[in-house]
């Protein structure tokens, strides 16, 4: 059995970056104000950013960022640092998500580089992980998720239970798709054991998520799970009764 308390996060993507985002946040926190026991977190584009922060103050609902650059300043057009971050309310940042992988070419190596940072400033990261299609079809999931862990596993290892990992399957982001909770659950035990290997503090106090078309109809059984402590939501969070249904159906830590 684990005490380790559940954690709903909700990535808008690119959307809700202006006042529509101050009113879902509202509408989050009226939704999932007396759901006790999760953590709840809502990660909305950088423009948003700030408003969110100040319309979720005082609440239970905290703020991630859901990209950022692991240098603290300098010349990088377009890229946001991590005391930007702290200054406009954050508290947690999405790293490594795969459509940053995939789509804009983010390796490993910079994942890494970026998670450092983050817990160096006082930014609890989310590391995402996870296969490809290709990958899985050709039995390889395992492989790769270990070498995105292993990538980040002394960083964490250094503060047990400060960042978190987030397992979404690519062939399951956005597409309807979901990994079934034996398949979720096999690789959320992989992460753990491979977290066990540095320490059984971190993983023990590491919890790691489930991202992947995430949904009130599927999350019950997938936040069932041993490993799973928590989801990082798509879509469904972009809709506030959607996502409180999701945080509900979250199990309390035992």
């Amino acid at each position: 059995m684990t005490e380790r308390q559940q954690l709903i996060a909700g990535n808008w993507k690119m959307h809700h970056g202006g006042p529509s985002g101050c009113a879902l946040a509202s509408a989050i926190v009226l939704a999932c104000g007396d759901l006790a026991g999760v953590d709840v977190v809502v990660a909305p584009p950088f423009t948003g950013l700030a408003a969110v922060a100040h319309e979720v103050e005082g609440s239970r609902v905290s703020v991630a960022a859901q990209n950022m650059h692991h240098e603290p300043k300098g010349a990088f057009t377009g890229e946001v640092s991590t005391q930007m971050l702290l200054d406009c309310g954050c508290t947690w940042v999405i790293l490594g998500h795969s459509e940053r992988r995939h789509v804009f070419g983010e390796t490993n190596d910079f994942v890494q580089k970026k998670t450092k940072a983050a817990i160096a400033a006082g930014l609890r990261p989310i590391v995402c992980v996870g296969e490809t299609l290709e990958e899985r079809e050709a039995g390889k999931t395992l492989e790769v998720v270990s070498a995105q862990v292993g990538a980040v596993l002394a960083d964490l290892g250094g503060r047990p239970g400060y960042g978190v990992v987030a397992y979404e399957p690519v062939w399951a982001i956005g597409t309807g798709k979901v990994a079934g909770p034996e398949q979720a659950q096999e690789v959320h035990a992989a992460i753990r054991k491979q977290l066990a290997g540095h320490s059984a503090d971190l993983a023990e106090n590491t919890r790691i998520l489930y991202g992947g078309s995430v949904k009130p109809d599927n999350a019950g059984t997938l936040l069932g799970c041993h490993d799973i402590d928590g989801a990082l939501v798509g879509g469904a969070s972009l809709d506030a009764e959607s996502f409180s249904k999701i945080v509900e159906v979250a199990p309390s830590p035992v």
